[in-house]
């Protein structure tokens, strides 16, 4: 593997593309991403950066792997499981395998943060009708959670 570095500036990476965050219809809002190290750096996994605007959300669903989270930039609120956190600048989020999450920003600014997961991943699993009554118990997530 060749060494590489990639200078950082306003929250992009230098010779990084911009993409979606995923394929459009896949219920979330105003999210982009970096593929920061993909699958061919050789670690077994991927770090990406994923930045919120304004209203905007991360899709509600729970997979069989880990994510492991770092709040770069802004100020948010994700849910984890059953609960609802405030985050910032450098905390970090560890989300278990098959725990439902979603992550939002506190404000009209964008929430930016880092995602390490494994490079060979399941296919995401998004709330059925009972999933999604379960987590509507708790008044304040369903207040929380956008579908």
């Amino acid at each position: 593997m060749k060494p590489v570095v990639r200078h950082f500036r306003g929250f992009r990476w230098e010779g990084i593309p911009l993409q979606p965050y995923k394929p459009e219809g896949t219920h979330f809002r105003d999210v982009t991403r970096q593929v920061l190290f993909g699958a061919d750096a050789g670690t077994g996994g991927e770090l990406r950066y994923f930045e919120l605007e304004g209203e905007g959300y991360t899709t509600l669903e729970r997979h069989q792997h880990v994510h492991q989270v770092m709040i770069l930039r802004g100020r948010g609120r994700c849910l984890v499981g059953s609960e609802i956190f405030e985050v910032g600048p450098f905390d970090l989020v560890c989300v278990p395998p098959m725990t439902w999450h979603q992550f939002r920003p506190a404000s009209r600014e964008p929430l930016g943060f880092l995602c390490l997961v494994t490079s060979d991943r399941d296919v995401p699993q998004r709330p059925g009708e009972a999933e999604l009554e379960a987590l509507r118990v708790s008044p304040e997530v369903a207040a929380f959670i956008r579908v």
